[in-house]
């Protein structure tokens, strides 16, 4: 790969300092000033200023003229039918990624058009102010077996794959991924890529139909030895278009994504998805009645944590439903959520292939004031482990007038561990587990909590209820040397087709758990 070299950095210099003190309307590329209202504003262009407003203006003035959907199934007919394998095997030639040159701890890599990934998106460089759009080459690529066709840059490229030397480490790792509609991925050192986070979310699971915005351009700002990559992210839609800074540090333990977003609403938005963030769940302990499979569990995501605005921490463990179901957890001002994957160890799988003990947890933090609106889950049913079947966003109870835009800002990690932190007197759900019960369709729960508090004196209770069926039987359990205390409980659905449980520890008054939360359907 390569960065178009037509312009000069130096000769353009005071013009990047003039735009950045100048009002925001001179912050846009003079072409897209001059630009007719009824097309959408130009990208900038090789040689350009690029300053802190440039792409939120830009987004601005985009959202106000018609929208212009990207070309798509023009991709080349070598690189359209590709296998997943084949694909991924393309990679840049030996020393050609961007900055493979420069011993700044990360190369860019250019990721084609091909396979799945149709939807052309614009890339580009921002070093000194200056944008610099990222070429093509084929000779830069290394394509086994493949005939790469001559292309442009502006029809060649999907999105990115961002690799890093992580603290400590000799080489360079995989650490980001910006790839298809408006999706992205981080991981820690020594991590498999896993969870995805969507920029934006419009109608997820409504009757209306879903609306999936698109990265249309990425501007990276050349990073320095030792500090983050910053990522400007322009993504359209019917409806919206949006501007993104996004700061990626990262790290051995926990890498993160701090993110800058503003929203511009073409027409009346009722259904927006902040945060979002997906990963898939073919089955585990909770749900294994209609399963065959060797391996223990298949999944990269095990539930949802929730600590919202009252002071509850809540675990929500997710299951591949039969139908459609969507969770709505009522809120304001949340102090977070993940979809997490708290199962660390291979007997937690035995998937030799996937490891999905490796994958990373995604614990969102809001750093400003997200109001009233809810946590939602949806979890659709799969028959397969590369299916991408739960999903979780936050969804703002305020409309979105058409014309008008709304800016938030919220910090991503991906973790190792348990990146939702908790207070030491709070036990957390270790695992959850379901069986057939005693008779009929009763079913049998065991849930784990553990910590240490558990086990300090004074009582512990245990606050269990049903919405629907009955609970037959409690019992718990007591394990010192691993720290965990088992709930024991049987249900006795009835007739009932579906039955929200809930389950919490307390010493008198006080809590001691996290709230495990779970929909029961057969």
């Amino acid at each position: 790969m390569m960065i178009d070299p037509g312009f000069s950095a130096t000769a353009t210099r005071r013009a990047v300092l003039g735009g950045a003190l100048g009002a925001a309307a001179g912050l846009l590329p003079a072409a897209a000033r001059a630009a007719d209202p009824e097309k959408a504003p130009p990208l900038p262009g090789a040689g350009e200023a690029f300053a802190a407003g440039t792409l939120t203006d830009l987004a601005r003035a985009r959202a106000a003229a018609p929208y212009a959907a990207p070309k798509s199934g023009d991709a080349p007919t070598v690189l359209k039918n590709l296998s997943r394998e084949a694909y991924e095997a393309i990679r840049p030639a030996e020393g050609r990624a961007v900055w493979a040159d420069r011993n700044t701890g990360y190369v860019l890599e250019p990721l084609l058009r091909g396979s799945i990934f149709e939807t052309p998106v614009s890339l580009f460089v921002v070093e000194n102010g200056v944008v610099q759009p990222v070429g093509y080459d084929k000779s830069a690529i290394a394509a086994p077996g493949l005939d790469l066709p001559d292309l442009t840059a502006d029809t060649a490229f999907s999105g990115f794959r961002l690799r890093a030397r992580f603290d400590g480490a000799d080489g360079l790792s995989n650490f980001a991924l910006f790839q298809g509609a408006s999706f992205f991925r981080l991981v820690a050192e020594g991590q498999d890529f896993g969870i995805n986070a969507r920029a934006l979310a419009l109608r997820p699971a409504d009757s209306r139909g879903e609306e999936f915005p698109l990265f249309r351009a990425l501007f990276v700002e050349a990073p320095r030895a030792g500090q983050p990559v910053i990522v400007h992210a322009l993504a359209e839609s019917e409806s919206a278009t949006a501007a993104f800074k996004i700061t990626l540090t990262p790290g051995r333990d926990v890498s993160t994504a701090q993110i800058d977003g503003t929203v511009f609403a073409r027409a009346e938005l009722d259904h927006i998805g902040l945060g979002g963030m997906q990963g898939s769940y073919l089955f585990g302990p909770l749900d294994r009645n209609r399963v065959d499979d060797l391996r223990a569990a298949a999944f990269s995501v095990e539930g949802l944590a929730i600590h919202n605005g009252y002071g509850e921490p809540i675990w929500r463990p997710v299951h591949n439903p039969e139908a459609l179901q969507v969770s709505a957890f009522v809120d304001r001002g949340p102090k977070g959520f993940g979809l997490m994957q708290r199962a660390r160890a291979y007997d937690d799988f035995e998937d030799d292939r996937r490891h999905w003990e490796q994958r990373p947890s995604l614990w969102l933090e809001p750093l400003d004031d997200w109001n009233e609106g809810a946590v939602t889950l949806l979890e659709i049913p799969s028959d397969s482990e590369l299916n991408e079947n739960v999903f979780a966003y936050w969804r703002p109870k305020a409309k979105l007038a058409k014309g008008a835009e709304m800016r938030f800002q919220c910090r991503q990690h991906w973790s190792k561990g348990w990146p939702d932190p908790l207070p030491p007197e709070i036990a957390r759900v270790r695992d959850s587990r379901c069986g057939h019960g005693s008779t009929g369709n009763r079913r049998l729960f065991a849930v784990d909590f553990e910590g240490d508090a558990l086990f300090q004196p004074g009582d512990i209770d245990v606050d269990l209820g049903a919405s629907a069926g009955t609970i037959t039987r409690q019992e718990r359990f007591r394990y010192p040397d691993r720290k965990t205390l088992r709930i024991l409980f049987e249900l006795d659905p009835g007739s009932e087709r579906a039955s929200e449980l809930r389950l919490a520890l307390r010493r008198g008054q006080a809590r001691a758990s996290e709230t495990w939360l779970f929909r029961w359907t057969p």
